[in-house]
């Protein structure tokens, strides 16, 4: 997959009569995974938010290259998977029927799930290894399991867009990393991720790095990109240091003076 996923131009956003986002330029690459991180009050929820069309915005906003206005709504919700931070919410319907929901834009109204919505929810639900607790209710889940339930439905939803915010709130650092080989799996197979993440370390696993900083981008570019380490290092003001450990890129604090 090549071109751009996501496009804005001149995007606003304004939340209690406040502007979070201010005029914000961006493109993000198909068939990559970018991460999006900042400062807390960045706006980092809000400009993803607004990306999937989940909040008002004043601006331009394009879908994998068609206008964002021009979709029909079950044709958008059949192109992005959302995956949303401490969501609430259907706590008594069992984690397989959770997962269920992310079918229902291919299902017609009030129709039956088909062999082939069944297929996706045991398919995602084996990836997140959350199968076992299949006829279970939500709400007896814990924290990193109901996450792992909802990984699910954004997966089940076959969308080539996946967009989530926090998902790795609740997990276990095995479980992160089983998080990473699905991002890439997902992103190998021709699709789009875009996280915001809190974890620096595992947002310089990805491809890309958008870094916002009071409502603005403040660099956007490969995270194997010396000027993003600068970058990073600059919006976290200097409290943290990029260092390639095993092969990889980290970030680790830096004490202050």
């Amino acid at each position: 997959m090549s071109g751009v996923a996501l496009q804005c131009d001149a995007l606003r956003v304004s939340l209690d009569g406040r502007e979070v986002l201010h005029g914000i330029d961006l493109a993000l690459a198909a068939g990559r995974w970018t991460a999006i991180a900042g400062p807390n009050g960045a706006g980092k929820t809000t400009l993803l938010k607004a990306l999937a069309q989940l909040l008002p915005a004043q601006g331009r906003i394009a879908l994998l290259g068609r206008p964002a206005a021009d979709w029909p709504a079950r044709e958008r919700a059949r192109a992005i998977a959302w995956l949303g931070q401490a969501e609430s919410g259907a706590e008594d319907l069992l984690a397989h029927d959770v997962v269920m929901l992310g079918r229902l834009p291919h299902q017609d109204w009030l129709g039956l799930p088909d062999e082939a919505d069944r297929a996706a929810v045991h398919g995602a639900m084996q990836e997140t290894q959350s199968w076992d607790w299949r006829d279970r209710p939500l709400g007896s889940l814990s924290g990193g399991e109901r996450q792992r339930v909802l990984l699910a439905r954004a997966l089940a939803v076959g969308a080539p867009l996946l967009l989530m915010d926090e998902p790795l709130s609740h997990l276990d650092p095995p479980h992160q990393a089983d998080w990473l080989a699905i991002v890439r799996r997902h992103v190998a197979r021709g699709g789009t991720a875009v996280s915001v993440l809190h974890e620096i370390a595992l947002a310089l696993q990805a491809d890309d790095l958008l870094l916002l900083q009071d409502g603005r981008v403040a660099h956007h570019g490969p995270t194997a990109d010396p000027a993003t380490h600068r970058a990073l290092e600059a919006v976290f003001q200097q409290r943290v240091a990029v260092h390639a450990v095993a092969g990889r890129w980290v970030a680790l604090p830096v004490e202050a003076p």
